[in-house]
């Protein structure tokens, strides 16, 4: 067994993935060594230069290489505007409908008592300062039609509410149950356009 040890910390490492399983991973493990070994290189020294360089945004939370990211540097967006979103795939969605010209918070996950993940861990508070800027007007919550991304929009809607802020959330184009990454790009421009008060 020692013969496959490295082996099986490659498997188990790729299982890490969202959606692979030991059969997925197992595949593409030895199609890496056995067919694409320059792929396996070049795959290994693209993960550890990401994980060196890319980092949060310091004002939307985003992943960038820089201090804050070119959304937030871009001179042409819509500063009263800010959009709350789960994830930075979810924000990427968002931009590819070219439907939204305002800035961005992420959240990096969603409230979820059950599996832990608190107010201090979606960074309610670094997202309240944001908003509290006195530049933004609008709160538009983007988070998922799952169970947890609906308690997430409404504590938020909450809060900024009490704060005299217009909080509005998607329209229900977007399919319940389902995460905006993989939701059809016509879909989500519709729900963005089409958005309501909360």
């Amino acid at each position: 067994m020692r013969d496959h040890s490295a082996l099986q910390a490659l498997v188990q490492a790729l299982k890490r993935l969202p959606g692979v399983g030991e059969r997925s991973a197992s595949r593409m493990a030895f199609h890496l060594l056995q067919h694409d070994r320059e792929g396996a290189q070049w795959l290994s020294q693209a993960l550890l230069n990401a994980v060196a360089a890319v980092k949060h945004c310091q004002r939307c939370h985003t992943l960038t290489e820089f201090d804050v990211c070119g959304t937030c540097m871009d001179t042409q967006r819509d500063v009263t505007r800010l959009c709350v979103v789960e994830t930075p795939s979810d924000q990427s969605a968002l931009e590819r409908t070219l439907a939204y010209q305002g800035l961005y918070f992420v959240l990096m996950g969603k409230l979820n008592p059950i599996e832990g993940m608190g107010p201090k861990d979606i960074g309610l508070q670094k997202l309240i300062d944001r908003a509290d800027d006195g530049v933004v007007q609008e709160i538009i919550l983007a988070t998922n039609f799952t169970a947890e991304g609906e308690a997430t929009a409404h504590a938020l809607s909450e809060i900024f509410k009490r704060k005299g802020l217009t909080v509005t959330r998607l329209a229900r184009g977007v399919p319940v149950g389902s995460e905006l990454e993989f939701v059809d790009l016509g879909t989500i421009a519709h729900a963005l356009a089409d958005r309501r008060s909360t």
